[in-house]
Parts: structure tokens; sequence; C-alpha cells
């Protein structure tokens, strides 16, 4: 018998439809800040809880492991978890945090989705896309043009040479990209002994190149009380 248009469509959204793990990376001890900057109140909430806010509001995302100690944990709102919210431990750097978490990935994820927990500010629409671009290519981040302009200095500080800017970027995250590259990555690092500041970084450890997508929005870190104030105020 031949299948109904409305149930081939049906289909056709569940093969379109990937699973998709997000890791919260929040296991930093916040010493440049001198105090918590994830439990710092932003708006009334917790700067971890509108990062996991993001993330949950995202549908095309199944599930939020949040690497942090307990006590951090305890600031989020257990009543805004829509969907799965599991804590997994950190590890003494982060890269060894996102390690943690890739061992707690349910096993039926096919995309992983690494993102900071101090960027609070990531738009739906960039999430989207950087989500669209890692179907397409198994490997995306968001990420931010240089505009500045770019000088090096001698050892005192004074100006030497201006540096182009020419395809240059700030790494972003999000930073998603199929299961099976992360964990390819992540077994050569811990192999080998490397270690790597972005999961970027990783998968260039094993010659896989990642889909840059431009931000449409302000998607800042909060390092510094400074950066704090800038997106308070």
């Amino acid at each position: 018998m031949a299948l109904s248009a409305s149930f081939r469509f049906n289909q056709s959204i569940l093969i379109l439809k990937q699973e998709i793990t997000a890791i919260i990376v929040a296991a930093g001890s916040s010493k440049r800040m001198g105090f918590d900057k994830l439990a710092a109140l932003l708006n009334g909430k917790p700067v971890i809880q509108h990062t996991l806010d993001v993330l949950l509001a995202c549908d095309e995302i199944t599930e939020i492991l949040v690497i942090c100690p307990l006590e951090r944990f305890e600031l989020l709102d257990k009543s805004t978890f829509t969907k799965p919210v599991r804590r997994i431990d950190g590890g003494a750097e982060r890269y060894l945090s996102v390690a943690n978490g890739l061992a707690a990935v349910s096993p039926t994820a096919k995309l992983i989705a690494v993102h900071d927990a101090a960027r609070p500010l990531v738009s739906q629409v960039d999430i989207l896309a950087t989500i669209a671009a890692a179907k397409t290519h198994g490997a995306a981040s968001l990420a931010r043009r240089v505009t500045e302009t770019l000088k090096r200095s001698d050892n005192d500080g004074f100006t030497l040479s201006p540096v182009s800017r020419e395809n240059l970027w700030f790494i972003e995250t999000p930073q998603i990209f199929r299961t099976d590259l992360i964990r390819s990555a992540y077994e050569h690092i811990l192999k080998e002994n490397l270690s790597v500041t972005d999961e970027t970084s990783a998968l260039e450890t094993i010659s896989v190149k990642t889909q840059l997508i431009a931000s449409t929005s302000p998607n800042p870190k909060i390092t510094t009380p400074a950066d704090l104030a800038a997106i308070t105020t």
C-alpha cells in the first residue's frame, strides 16, 4: 500500500531531526574575576542560569550537560528544566572538563555543541545557524571577524609593525561538531597529552577544519569585572 503524503512528510522530519547534546563548560575558578562570575546576578538571575535558559529555549537541543561543581549547579532553577539537564564534574583544565562531558553524552547524540557558561548573551539565531553549518560540514563554530587595528610590539610594549587582519577571527561558542569527529579529536589529544584551548583547536590536531559562522549579535565572554559591568549597563 502506498504511503500517505503526510506520513512521508513526517518521516522526512524524523530523518532530518538529529539529537544534539549541549555541553556547558562551567567548571572554571573565575580567578581573573576575584569572585564567582557565573553566580553574579544579571537582571536578577545568575549568569549561569541565563546561559542555560538560552540552550533550553533551542528546540534543536535535546539534552544539556552542565560541567560544574555541585554548588554551582545548585544555583540553577530546576523548575526551568524543560529537557534533560545533568551535572558532570569538571577537570583541572577546560579541555579535561569537555572530555568528562563527552564521556557522559547520550549514545544517540549525532551532534555535540560546546558552549562557554560565561557567554550568556548568545542568540537563538546564531545557535541555529551554527547547528545548520555543523549538519552540513560536520564542524562549525560561532566567531567574529577581527575589525580592530592589530599591532605587533617589542618586549617593552612599543609598536613594531602592523598585523594584517585579513581572514582573522575571534573564536566564540557554541562550537558544534559531529559526535564521531569531536570524540576522535579528544581521543587523540588525550593520547598524545596535548593541551587545547577550544574544540576547533582539538579538531585541527586531526586535520579537520571547522566552518566559521559570523555572529550576528554581541556574544561576549565574561572574563573580567569590566565585562560584567558592560553587559549590565
